[in-house]
């Protein structure tokens, strides 16, 4: 079976890994019953990762003929003779409306049928969500026919993170016995050596004692004396002090005195710094770094850069993953009052294309709850709508938002206004999904 590159602009690509074979068709009857055969629509869906219902509609609905996709035997028949170049040609265009990526171009979009009864197409490569002219004929026979979604398992996930949690307490258990085990070695062995220091005390007040040294002459001793002095000097000041007076005379002990003191001044007159100093050069390099993040941004955003084009830039920006999307999503609304949640709902394609890393849905949340706080006012009052934006935009999931409202409510102090205005939102959110699962 002959392959092709998919998409027409990348038909010269001699190194493109996306492909499908090269489309077969007969033509069969005679008279008003002729009908075009796609022989191998079967193998070309299942290439473009689409159902073959949709590529035999959509033949039907540009050449205004009957077409037919049978589910049990493959069989796509078109009414009418129709060239195989004039067929190819309709699914090219059918290729970069319901198929390609309008960020990337890559293939690898999955449809999605948002809750607003809107198609957009999720993309796999780059994260970029492609909305679909509902103008177009084919529209309504896929939201009379979805594609088959893939289900997550959050039973699943559930189990397999108890389990996790199980094997981590086992894991500090251990460790804890394993602790407990070095600190007993550790006093056993103190334990046992505390008998030998009093034996080795013993013999050395005995040597001290010993008649030899009662017996030694007296001319001796001095020199004795003097090697303990040596080794037993008293460095403080007052003892150098006093040896300083009795070498030198008054005048001299004075001049030396007054030296000393004039080098032990500055010593105690050097104080810690205070942490709150510190704090407050922290917080100044943390205001700087995040303003620096957000000109950058609005430089690039002011240039008509696209979502993934953006994406990639604030990638390659310097801080974490929070810093980025606090400066992405201020740099995006700065200056913003009423219609806040309009605008978050034109821009949403530039967030969801940063939402590639696990667990960027509460980063982005974060980054909400910041620049509300931030600005109060008119944006803090239309904190719910932008939110319930970017979850019929499918941006954001519902367990996200369940997730950061419940942490928020439980951590809130005098910050509690977002909450407030947010509960009504959640309120239906919970109340939706309890009528999902009755049904």
């Amino acid at each position: 079976m002959a392959f092709q590159n998919i998409g027409a602009a990348n038909s010269d690509d001699a190194f493109y890994r996306y492909k499908m074979p090269r489309m077969i068709t007969k033509i069969e009857g005679r008279g008003n019953g002729i009908k075009t055969n796609v022989v191998n629509m079967v193998d070309i869906a299942k290439a473009l990762a689409r159902p073959p219902s949709y590529t035999t509609k959509y033949f039907g609905c540009e050449l205004g003929a009957q077409s037919k996709f049978d589910e049990k035997t493959g069989i796509s028949l078109v009414n009418g003779a129709h060239d195989t170049a004039k067929l190819a040609g309709l699914l090219e265009i059918f290729i970069k409306k319901y198929v390609q990526c309008y960020g990337c171009g890559n293939p690898e979009t999955e449809i999605i049928i948002t809750k607003t009864q809107m198609i957009t197409m999720k993309c796999a490569a780059c994260g970029f969500t492609s909305d679909v002219d509902m103008r177009d004929k084919l529209t309504t026979f896929i939201l009379k026919n979805p594609p088959e979604q893939k289900k997550k398992d959050k039973k699943g996930m559930r189990k397999a993170e108890k389990e996790r949690l199980k094997e981590g307490e086992v894991v500090d258990e251990e460790q804890k016995k394993l602790k407990k085990d070095a600190k007993k070695k550790s006093t056993k062995d103190a334990v046992n050596s505390k008998p030998t220091a009093k034996k080795k005390t013993a013999s050395s007040d005995e040597e001290r004692n010993s008649p030899n040294e009662s017996q030694v002459d007296d001319n001796e001793i001095p020199e004795e004396d003097d090697d303990h002095i040596q080794w037993q000097t008293d460095t403080s000041v007052e003892a150098a002090h006093q040896r300083i007076q009795e070498q030198l005379n008054s005048v001299t002990a004075e001049m030396v005195m007054l030296s000393t003191n004039a080098e032990e001044k500055p010593k105690q007159e050097k104080k810690p710094k205070s942490p709150k100093v510190n704090g407050t050069v922290a917080e100044a390099k943390k205001v700087s770094i995040h303003d620096t993040l957000v000109t950058q941004i609005k430089d690039k955003v002011e240039t008509a850069f696209k979502p993934i084009a953006l994406a990639t830039f604030a990638r390659s920006l310097p801080g974490s993953t929070q810093e980025i999307i606090d400066a992405l999503f201020e740099a995006l609304f700065d200056g913003m009052g009423k219609g806040f949640a309009k605008e978050v709902a034109k821009k949403k394609n530039y967030l969801a294309a940063v939402l590639q890393e696990e667990g960027a849905q509460m980063f982005l949340l974060h980054a909400v709850e910041a620049f509300c706080n931030k600005c109060n006012g008119d944006v803090m009052k239309e904190v719910a709508l932008a939110v319930k934006a970017l979850y019929d935009g499918d941006v954001l999931e519902e367990e996200f938002v369940v997730q950061w409202y419940e942490e928020g409510i439980a951590g809130a102090t005098k910050k509690a206004q977002i909450w407030k205005n947010m509960k009504p939102f959640i309120e239906w959110l919970q109340s939706a999904e309890s009528e999902s699962e009755e049904e």
